[in-house]
């Protein structure tokens, strides 16, 4: 299974996977507004013994076979509080 990589430029470390090159009609229009514009970053062959370094390839692939995309969101330790503790 092959995957086409996007980086969302207006959320950062937000990727968007597609099972098939610039096909953003599968994407929701509310979830693609809120990515932005969205920059190839490579394509990958999604074997099931791959490694990803942040993903799980089984949600993975069974995203991009059910839905035709995934979206993979940075860590939520990554995600800093805007309101920290005074």
């Amino acid at each position: 299974m092959h995957a086409f990589v996007y980086k969302s430029l207006r959320k950062a470390d937000t990727y968007l996977y597609l099972a098939a090159r610039d096909d953003f009609a599968r994407l929701p229009a509310p979830v693609r507004a809120q990515l932005g514009e969205l920059a190839f970053v490579l394509e990958v062959t999604l074997s099931p013994e791959r490694k990803l370094a942040r993903e799980d390839i089984a949600v993975v692939r069974q995203n991009l076979a059910s839905q035709g995309f995934h979206l993979q969101f940075p860590p939520l330790a990554a995600i800093q509080d805007p309101m920290p503790d005074a």
